[in-house]
């Protein structure tokens, strides 16, 4: 399987949703799979659509993507996902590779499901990966070895960026990237707002807000700095920034913001032990 090309490797999805539909796009544009070469499932037609519309495979079968393909990629929810794989494992065999993207479904519960020394490991994207601008981590299987999940790694970056990660990490990756897309959206929200206030039409300052954001991201991640960093590069002695900056301490924005991600990511941990 590692040593597959973009035009032989087959990749699988069992659940054919947003995050499903994101995954294959990204595959897709990347040239990393060819589109005839990705095989969805899904019980009806309604989602199954978007994957025919980009050239995929379609079937009602969960089993048949399994025998078409060795990587597959469980996308149903969490609720669902037992049921899927007991109705799959009697197809799997030690050639198989299988990723589940549902929240909250550990990889013990994942291996005791499947027959023993299936390879599987756990993947958490986050919304942006329908852009191709995701955070993405992964936690690998007890069977998982270093070449499965270098592969899996490379497909992912097409839709952002991939991360292996213990999988106790997981559930805080749920609090600060999952849940962060929404406090993201609340300060760009708040920060647009401001400019309202001050006179700015709404329209302009949302978009100036967003490429605010999106600039700002980048500057982190391609000169690697630390945010406290970039930050002091923008205060001048006594400037707007500083004044600016005061105004945010004053209202508890860091301690704010550290409190949301605390709270998301306990939420996470609940649900995972449910």
């Amino acid at each position: 399987m590692a040593a597959a090309g973009p035009a032989t490797r087959r990749v699988g999805f069992v659940g054919a949703g947003r995050m499903a539909g994101a995954i294959a796009q990204g595959l897709i544009r990347a040239g990393k799979v060819e589109a005839q070469h990705i095989v969805a499932s899904a019980p009806t037609d309604r989602n199954l659509c978007h994957f025919q519309a980009l050239g995929c495979q379609i079937t009602h079968s969960n089993q048949e993507v399994l025998q078409s393909c060795l990587l597959v990629i469980f996308a149903t929810k969490p609720h669902i996902l037992p049921a899927v794989l007991a109705e799959v494992a009697p197809v799997v065999t030690a050639e198989h590779i299988l990723v589940s993207v549902a929240a909250g479904v550990s990889l013990s519960t994942l291996e005791e499901l499947l027959p023993p020394n299936t390879r599987v490991l756990r993947v958490l994207p986050n919304l942006p990966c329908v852009v191709q601008e995701g955070a993405i981590v992964m936690a690998r299987g007890r069977h998982v070895g270093s070449s499965e999940t270098k592969l899996l790694q490379h497909l992912l970056e097409a839709c952002g960026r991939c991360e292996e990660v213990p999988e106790a990490y997981v559930d805080i990756h749920t609090g600060l990237s999952g849940s962060g897309v929404a406090f993201v959206c609340a300060f760009s929200e708040a920060l647009a707002e401001g400019a309202v206030k001050m006179g700015m039409p709404s329209s302009l300052a949302h978009r100036i807000a967003a490429q605010t954001l999106l600039g700002t991201a980048k500057m982190l991640l391609h000169e690697g700095q630390h945010p406290a960093q970039l930050r002091s590069d923008v205060c001048t002695p006594g400037g707007t920034t500083i004044y600016g900056l005061h105004a945010l301490e004053k209202g508890g924005l860091r301690a704010a913001t550290m409190s949301a991600v605390e709270a998301a990511t306990c939420r996470a941990r609940e649900l995972s032990r449910k």
